[in-house]
Protein backbone atom coordinates (compact mmCIF):
# COMPACT_ATOMS: atom_id res chain seq x y z
CA UNK A 1 0.00 0.00 0.00
CA UNK A 2 1.25 3.92 -0.54
CA UNK A 3 -0.16 5.82 2.25
CA UNK A 4 0.04 9.50 1.82
CA UNK A 5 0.69 11.81 5.11
CA UNK A 6 -0.62 15.41 4.80
CA UNK A 7 -0.75 17.96 7.21
CA UNK A 8 -1.44 21.62 8.03
CA UNK A 9 -2.94 22.38 4.19
CA UNK A 10 -4.59 25.49 5.70
CA UNK A 11 -7.29 25.92 3.29
CA UNK A 12 -4.73 26.20 0.42
CA UNK A 13 -6.96 24.52 -2.41
CA UNK A 14 -3.96 25.12 -5.06
CA UNK A 15 -1.67 23.21 -3.48
CA UNK A 16 -4.02 20.90 -2.34
CA UNK A 17 -4.86 19.98 -5.62
CA UNK A 18 -1.40 19.85 -6.77
CA UNK A 19 0.09 17.50 -3.85
CA UNK A 20 -2.80 15.03 -4.80
CA UNK A 21 -1.75 15.28 -8.37
CA UNK A 22 1.95 14.90 -7.80
CA UNK A 23 1.28 11.92 -5.09
CA UNK A 24 -0.13 9.87 -7.85
CA UNK A 25 -2.11 6.68 -7.17
CA UNK A 26 -2.73 5.89 -3.91
CA UNK A 27 -4.57 3.25 -1.46
CA UNK A 28 -5.09 5.55 1.90
CA UNK A 29 -4.08 9.14 2.87
CA UNK A 30 -4.14 10.21 6.47
CA UNK A 31 -4.27 13.89 7.39
CA UNK A 32 -3.07 15.08 10.29
CA UNK A 33 -4.62 18.25 11.51
CA UNK A 34 -5.13 22.25 10.01
CA UNK A 35 -7.19 21.13 6.90
CA UNK A 36 -8.61 25.04 7.20
CA UNK A 37 -7.02 28.39 8.49
CA UNK A 38 -5.32 31.36 7.26
CA UNK A 39 -6.31 30.55 3.24
CA UNK A 40 -9.07 31.00 0.97
CA UNK A 41 -10.80 27.90 0.35
CA UNK A 42 -11.93 26.21 3.32
CA UNK A 43 -14.74 24.06 2.49
CA UNK A 44 -13.13 23.01 -0.82
CA UNK A 45 -9.97 21.30 0.98
CA UNK A 46 -12.26 20.09 3.53
CA UNK A 47 -14.53 18.48 0.57
CA UNK A 48 -11.19 17.15 -0.56
CA UNK A 49 -10.53 15.24 2.74
CA UNK A 50 -13.68 14.20 2.85
CA UNK A 51 -13.49 12.63 -0.39
CA UNK A 52 -9.86 10.97 0.42
CA UNK A 53 -8.92 10.78 3.60
CA UNK A 54 -8.89 7.32 5.67
CA UNK A 55 -8.32 8.73 8.74
CA UNK A 56 -8.07 12.69 9.73
CA UNK A 57 -7.74 14.12 12.78
CA UNK A 58 -8.07 17.95 13.83
CA UNK A 59 -5.47 21.02 14.68
CA UNK A 60 -5.74 24.11 16.52
CA UNK A 61 -6.67 26.39 13.73
CA UNK A 62 -9.36 23.60 13.01
CA UNK A 63 -10.78 23.98 16.48
CA UNK A 64 -10.40 27.98 16.16
CA UNK A 65 -12.56 28.27 12.77
CA UNK A 66 -15.09 26.02 15.04
CA UNK A 67 -15.30 28.67 17.80
CA UNK A 68 -14.11 25.61 19.91
CA UNK A 69 -10.99 27.50 20.99
CA UNK A 70 -10.41 30.43 21.97
CA UNK A 71 -9.36 32.74 19.21
CA UNK A 72 -7.21 35.45 21.86
CA UNK A 73 -4.72 32.31 21.51
CA UNK A 74 -3.61 33.30 17.85
CA UNK A 75 -1.57 36.88 16.13
CA UNK A 76 -4.48 39.00 14.95
CA UNK A 77 -3.70 38.12 11.54
CA UNK A 78 -4.44 34.35 11.99
CA UNK A 79 -7.33 35.55 14.48
CA UNK A 80 -8.90 37.53 11.45
CA UNK A 81 -8.35 34.59 8.86
CA UNK A 82 -9.60 31.88 11.54
CA UNK A 83 -12.94 33.96 11.99
CA UNK A 84 -13.52 34.17 8.17
CA UNK A 85 -12.49 30.57 7.32
CA UNK A 86 -15.70 29.39 10.18
CA UNK A 87 -17.74 31.78 8.56
CA UNK A 88 -17.76 30.54 5.26
CA UNK A 89 -18.16 27.00 6.04
CA UNK A 90 -21.24 24.65 4.62
CA UNK A 91 -23.10 22.85 7.25
CA UNK A 92 -22.09 19.18 5.78
CA UNK A 93 -17.93 20.26 6.24
CA UNK A 94 -18.37 22.05 9.50
CA UNK A 95 -20.60 18.67 11.11
CA UNK A 96 -17.31 16.24 9.22
CA UNK A 97 -14.87 18.84 10.89
CA UNK A 98 -16.01 18.74 14.17
CA UNK A 99 -16.35 15.30 15.51
CA UNK A 100 -12.11 15.29 14.54
CA UNK A 101 -9.87 13.97 17.38
CA UNK A 102 -6.51 15.86 18.13
CA UNK A 103 -4.61 12.15 17.87
CA UNK A 104 -5.17 9.28 16.47
CA UNK A 105 -4.30 5.46 17.11
CA UNK A 106 -3.99 3.69 14.03
CA UNK A 107 -2.26 0.29 15.14
CA UNK A 108 0.84 -1.18 16.62
CA UNK A 109 3.08 1.14 14.42
CA UNK A 110 1.26 4.06 13.87
CA UNK A 111 0.09 7.17 16.04
CA UNK A 112 -1.03 10.80 14.83
CA UNK A 113 -0.91 13.43 16.61
CA UNK A 114 -1.17 17.09 14.92
CA UNK A 115 1.10 18.70 18.08
CA UNK A 116 2.76 16.26 20.00
CA UNK A 117 1.69 13.11 21.39
CA UNK A 118 1.79 15.11 25.04
CA UNK A 119 -0.12 18.01 24.00
CA UNK A 120 -1.85 17.29 20.24
CA UNK A 121 -3.23 20.45 20.04
CA UNK A 122 -0.43 23.05 21.14
CA UNK A 123 3.08 21.72 21.56
CA UNK A 124 5.45 21.90 18.12
CA UNK A 125 8.25 19.10 18.37
CA UNK A 126 11.08 21.09 16.96
CA UNK A 127 14.13 19.92 18.99
CA UNK A 128 15.78 16.57 19.96
CA UNK A 129 14.73 16.88 23.63
CA UNK A 130 11.70 17.46 23.07
CA UNK A 131 11.28 14.33 20.61
CA UNK A 132 12.68 11.82 23.56
CA UNK A 133 10.35 13.25 26.10
CA UNK A 134 7.29 12.62 23.93
CA UNK A 135 8.46 9.17 22.81
CA UNK A 136 7.18 8.31 26.27
CA UNK A 137 3.51 9.27 25.39
CA UNK A 138 2.74 6.63 22.98
CA UNK A 139 3.98 3.00 22.48
CA UNK A 140 3.91 3.02 18.96
CA UNK A 141 7.25 2.35 16.68
CA UNK A 142 6.10 5.66 14.42
CA UNK A 143 3.77 9.18 15.48
CA UNK A 144 3.09 11.37 12.41
CA UNK A 145 2.75 15.37 13.66
CA UNK A 146 2.34 18.60 12.15
CA UNK A 147 1.87 21.78 13.42
CA UNK A 148 5.22 23.30 13.05
CA UNK A 149 4.81 23.50 8.59
CA UNK A 150 8.21 22.19 9.04
CA UNK A 151 9.34 18.95 7.22
CA UNK A 152 11.53 16.92 9.50
CA UNK A 153 11.92 13.78 11.73
CA UNK A 154 12.86 12.16 14.68
CA UNK A 155 14.94 8.94 15.56
CA UNK A 156 15.65 7.13 18.87
CA UNK A 157 16.75 3.67 19.12
CA UNK A 158 15.34 1.37 21.37
CA UNK A 159 17.34 1.42 24.91
CA UNK A 160 18.79 4.96 24.08
CA UNK A 161 17.50 8.44 26.10
CA UNK A 162 18.68 11.03 23.06
CA UNK A 163 16.70 11.25 19.69
CA UNK A 164 18.38 12.26 16.79
CA UNK A 165 16.82 15.27 13.99
CA UNK A 166 16.85 14.79 10.88
CA UNK A 167 15.92 17.43 7.77
CA UNK A 168 15.43 15.36 4.92
CA UNK A 169 16.32 16.20 1.26
CA UNK A 170 13.09 16.25 -1.15
CA UNK A 171 13.04 13.00 -2.56
CA UNK A 172 14.66 11.13 0.30
CA UNK A 173 13.32 7.44 1.08
CA UNK A 174 14.14 6.47 5.02
CA UNK A 175 13.69 3.02 6.22
CA UNK A 176 11.72 2.26 9.55
CA UNK A 177 14.52 -0.13 11.36
CA UNK A 178 12.64 -2.31 13.91
CA UNK A 179 15.02 -0.89 16.17
CA UNK A 180 14.41 2.27 16.34
CA UNK A 181 11.39 4.93 16.86
CA UNK A 182 10.42 8.17 14.95
CA UNK A 183 8.84 11.19 15.04
CA UNK A 184 7.57 12.08 10.83
CA UNK A 185 6.68 15.42 10.29
CA UNK A 186 5.83 15.22 5.93
CA UNK A 187 5.61 19.32 6.52
CA UNK A 188 2.93 21.73 4.94
CA UNK A 189 0.60 21.45 2.18
CA UNK A 190 -0.42 24.64 1.98
CA UNK A 191 1.87 27.06 4.25
CA UNK A 192 5.26 25.69 4.52
CA UNK A 193 7.85 27.50 6.87
CA UNK A 194 11.12 26.01 6.32
CA UNK A 195 12.49 28.87 3.75
CA UNK A 196 11.29 26.73 0.77
CA UNK A 197 7.75 27.59 -0.29
CA UNK A 198 7.12 24.42 -2.35
CA UNK A 199 4.34 22.12 -0.82
CA UNK A 200 5.23 19.26 1.32
CA UNK A 201 4.11 16.10 1.49
CA UNK A 202 5.06 12.30 2.16
CA UNK A 203 4.12 8.78 1.26
CA UNK A 204 4.34 5.72 3.37
CA UNK A 205 4.98 2.29 1.07
CA UNK A 206 3.86 -0.63 3.28
CA UNK A 207 6.19 -3.11 1.08
CA UNK A 208 9.62 -1.88 1.65
CA UNK A 209 8.22 -0.39 4.95
CA UNK A 210 9.63 3.38 4.00
CA UNK A 211 8.40 6.72 4.23
CA UNK A 212 9.38 9.11 1.31
CA UNK A 213 9.40 12.91 1.71
CA UNK A 214 8.14 15.36 -1.41
CA UNK A 215 8.44 19.09 -2.24
CA UNK A 216 5.99 19.78 -5.20
CA UNK A 217 6.24 23.25 -6.37
CA UNK A 218 2.37 24.96 -7.11
CA UNK A 219 0.70 28.22 -8.33
CA UNK A 220 1.46 30.33 -5.34
CA UNK A 221 0.32 33.12 -7.31
CA UNK A 222 -3.24 31.88 -7.82
CA UNK A 223 -3.38 31.36 -4.11
CA UNK A 224 -2.77 34.71 -3.27
CA UNK A 225 -5.05 35.96 -5.77
CA UNK A 226 -7.55 34.32 -3.98
CA UNK A 227 -6.91 35.67 -0.17
CA UNK A 228 -6.65 39.18 -1.71
CA UNK A 229 -10.27 38.31 -3.17
CA UNK A 230 -11.04 37.32 0.50
CA UNK A 231 -9.85 40.05 1.80
CA UNK A 232 -7.57 37.86 3.87
CA UNK A 233 -4.48 39.57 6.10
CA UNK A 234 -1.98 40.85 3.52
CA UNK A 235 1.18 39.47 5.71
CA UNK A 236 -0.74 36.03 5.39
CA UNK A 237 -0.60 36.72 1.72
CA UNK A 238 3.15 37.70 1.04
CA UNK A 239 4.87 34.77 3.42
CA UNK A 240 3.25 32.06 1.28
CA UNK A 241 6.60 32.95 -1.72
CA UNK A 242 8.90 32.37 1.08
CA UNK A 243 8.19 29.67 3.15
CA UNK A 244 8.15 31.45 6.29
Amino acid sequence: MRIVLLSDIHSNLVALETVLEAAGSFDALWCVGDTIGYGPRPNECIELMRKHAQIAITGNHDLACLGRIDLRDFNPDARKANLWNGKQLLPENRAWLDPLPPSFHVDKQFFLAHGSPREPVWEYVLMPEQAAANFEYFPNQVCVIGHSHIQLGFRMRHGSEHAERFLPEPGETIELHRSTRYFINPGSVGQPRDQDPRAAFAVFDTVHNSIRFHRITYDIAKTQHQMQEAGLPYDLIHRLKFGR
